[in-house]
């Protein structure tokens, strides 16, 4: 029978039921689990100080105590390890030309798999070798990496040593018991089980849903805040804020604006026309024609607010009106039933606003001012203009 179990039997209990049996911690599939080290650290500042690595000497590092568990095959079960004090280890001198790069190791010698005849942990440095662009040698089984170390050409005691600000690369991974919050330090790994929690370096806390990390507001419904700015939506419909400060909508493949606008242009260079038509073009000024582009919103109405401030004379009217088109398509003539409109001998400031709908929500529309006075024997003048244009929902 394959079914193994822990202090039942009254005799012949083997060390790979022991094994195969202890409480598990982070899980990888329903009988291995993940190889790492128990986080923790003395004062509660830090996710990670188990098996802390710094240099001692010129070829010498010191490895800080710690707990860890080394996963081996299927069938061999998890190897608890702890290093109750600190200890040193010594790297070679370095190549006469070329770089290496050393694996600092947890390592598990058991002989009924390696045929080593050892059965004991062992922190052990994994050389390297030298190459104009080096790497770490591959990591034997039952053996848990800590750092990469790169020792440079010439490394010795009497010449530098190794420059450790810059030689280190910490490889270490944090495991907790089953069903804990994992930490996440250095490599990002997959989940076990939908469900399962980790908090990431960056302080976001996020949820595995079978394929990928999901940040946690995403999974009950929240806005994703703009520490998670990288991450992509869960679902059509799902908010965001943005890194400007912006409420965004996740649309299926991007984020974009959850509320379009205000789209909003304005100039303050006078200008004139006599036409009695309307026109776009104000002489006196390179400001015309002047415009607004917005993108119709889903509710297909939007609300125009315009105005300028205008004189013509007491007796004749002056007026601005909106053409509203699409592309090359006029959607819209200026109308004076819509019209800012005024008859004044001294400038006054004129504004209204009306309501456009029936718009095909995503199309692109342009609005454009247009200007005319009554009677083509006076001059109509107008400053200050502005169109502002806000989505309806």
């Amino acid at each position: 029978m394959n079914l193994r179990s822990s202090w039942v039997a009254e005799k012949g209990q083997t060390r790979e039921d022991t094994r195969l049996t202890q409480t598990p911690t982070t899980m990888i599939n329903p009988v291995q689990v993940r190889s790492g080290i128990i986080p923790g650290s003395y004062d509660g500042q830090y996710r990670l100080a188990g098996f802390w690595m710094t240099g001692a000497s010129a070829m010498t590092a010191t490895v800080s105590e710690g707990r860890a568990v080394i996963q081996g095959d299927i069938s061999q079960g998890v190897y608890p390890v702890t290093l109750p004090a600190s200890e040193q280890v010594t790297f070679s001198t370095g190549d006469a030309q070329y770089g290496r790069v050393d694996l600092v190791t947890l390592r598990i010698y058991d002989h009924l798999y390696d045929g080593s005849n050892l059965n004991e942990a062992r922190i052990e440095v994994i050389q390297g070798l030298p190459a104009p662009t080096p790497k770490a040698a591959a990591v034997p089984p039952r053996c848990l990496p800590l750092y990469e170390v790169l020792v440079p050409a010439a490394a010795s005691a009497g010449n530098g040593g190794i420059p450790w600000n810059t030689s280190l690369k910490d490889l270490r991974t944090p495991v907790v018991a089953v069903g804990g919050i994992l930490p996440v330090e250095n490599a990002v790994l997959p989940g076990a089980h939908p469900g399962q929690y980790q908090d990431t370096a960056n302080n976001q806390f996020q949820r595995w849903d079978g394929g990928k990390w999901v940040a946690y507001p995403e999974a009950v419904g929240g806005v994703v805040p703009s520490s998670a700015s990288t991450a992509q939506g869960s679902y059509v419909g799902q908010y965001r804020d943005g890194t400007n400060g912006e409420l965004q909508r996740w649309n299926g493949s991007a984020w974009a604006a959850a509320f379009r606008g205000p789209y909003y242009n304005d100039f303050s260079d006078a200008g004139n026309t006599k036409s009695t038509a309307y026109t776009p073009t104000l002489l006196g000024t390179t400001r015309t024609p002047f415009t607004v582009t917005f993108t119709a919103p889903a509710s297909k109405a939007v609300v125009v607010n315009f105005g300028t401030r205008m004189r013509s004379n007491k007796d004749t009217y002056a007026y601005m009106a909106l053409q509203l088109t699409q592309g090359a398509t006029v959607v819209q003539d200026p109308n004076d039933d819509y019209a800012a409109v005024a008859a004044a001998d001294n400038f006054v400031s004129v504004a209204t606003h009306r309501r456009l709908s029936g718009l095909t929500p995503g199309a692109t529309y342009t609005l454009t001012a247009c200007f005319r006075v009554y009677t083509a024997t006076v001059s109509a003048e107008f400053d200050n203009v502005f169109i502002r244009v806000d989505a309806q929902y």
